[in-house]
């Protein structure tokens, strides 16, 4: 099955295609600049910065992120965090009871709990030993029902980037929806798949303003790929799911793009460092290749040393629950100064 055979009309709930998405006041009318006097909203008439409704389209930060990626404001859509962003994937195309998903452990565990909160069966795959994706067992998972692959690459929690022939195969024979969760993309040398998007009509990028442009606390979700898709999500999403707030921090920092470079430098500095240190810490078994902001550790004993390091202030993560990750931690690369001490204290237990 190649893309020529994708056809979206195949795969949208049919509950969504003949639904009319709600139409708020500032969809009908979009204000060009001129001075007017706003009665069409019910909105509180004193102004403090938030009393009127944000642009439901977020067109002012769409604008600079299409001229940054070099795609059409049309082929974006915005949403309360990338987990808002997938919810809508699966309220569009999969239909509860009946349909599927794939997924690959270990992985991003939100889709997982969206396949469960949408009442879609998830299939898992596992991915090889190498932490690439299984593409023979994938597509001896899928059948007629099978709407959806969700690749996260860079990985969470291993940190490696899925080789582009494994994408290509899937891509190219799956016939629904192949989402690539790029969360962790400002940290790889490798290219974003959104130069793709074009060229593969089933292709969904996903990235988040979170994790590079520092921006965690804003929710803030990015979701590139054709009109045809996004035009999809536009009919479901909530009108306002991108407050005003939201909407001027991100410009800010979307467009101070120079700022974000500085500090994405700085990180992968520190990984390098990062991973020089940890290679010589005794109870650090293997070190995983990473092109995130964070490393995978293999440990004598990742339950013990976890408990050794929150007992002298430093939190990680423990990912010995996941699939192919016994005894291993996870360390976020933090500040300069943060990744000093987390050494002293690797080499102190």
């Amino acid at each position: 099955m190649n893309t020529t055979q994708f056809d979206i009309n195949q795969i949208v709930r049919e509950n969504v295609k003949g639904l009319n998405p709600y139409s708020s006041a500032r969809d009908e009318y979009v204000s060009d600049g001129s001075k007017m006097i706003f009665l069409d909203a019910n909105e509180n008439p004193y102004e403090n910065g938030v009393n009127r409704y944000p642009d439901p389209q977020q067109r002012n930060l769409k604008t600079v992120l299409a001229e940054q990626k070099s795609v059409l404001v049309e082929n974006i859509l915005l949403g309360n965090g990338s987990d808002e962003v997938l919810d809508l994937l699966f309220r569009a195309f999969c239909e509860p009871g009946i349909d599927n998903v794939i997924t690959l452990p270990p992985t991003y565990g939100m889709y997982k709990v969206l396949a469960n909160i949408n009442n879609i069966e998830e299939r898992e795959v596992l991915l090889t030993d190498t932490f690439q994706p299984n593409v023979t067992s994938i597509f001896k998972t899928i059948d007629e029902n099978s709407k959806i692959v969700f690749l996260c690459s860079p990985n969470n929690p291993t940190g490696n980037s899925f080789s582009e022939e494994n994408v290509l195969q899937i891509l190219e024979k799956f016939k629904g929806l192949v989402v690539i969760d790029e969360a962790y993309i400002d940290f790889s040398d490798k290219e974003s798949w959104i130069s793709r998007i074009k060229e593969y009509p089933n292709l969904i990028i996903t990235q988040t303003l979170s994790k590079a442009y520092g921006m965690a606390g804003i929710r803030l979700g990015l979701c590139y790929a054709s009109q045809d898709i996004i035009s999809v999500l536009n009919k479901i999403k909530p009108p306002y799911n991108v407050n005003e707030l939201t909407q001027k921090r991100a410009l800010d920092r979307v467009s101070n793009i120079g700022q974000v470079n500085i500090e994405v430098s700085s990180i992968l500095t520190e990984r390098a460092k990062l991973i020089q240190a940890l290679r010589q810490i005794e109870f650090v078994e293997k070190v995983y290749p990473t092109d995130a902001n964070f490393i995978l550790t293999k440990v004598d004993n990742a339950n013990m040393r976890y408990d050794q390091l929150l007992k002298q202030g430093v939190v990680v993560r423990n990912r010995s629950t996941q699939p192919l990750c016994k005894d291993t931690l996870r360390f976020t690369v933090g500040t300069k100064e943060e990744n000093k001490k987390l050494i002293e204290v690797l080499q102190s237990i």
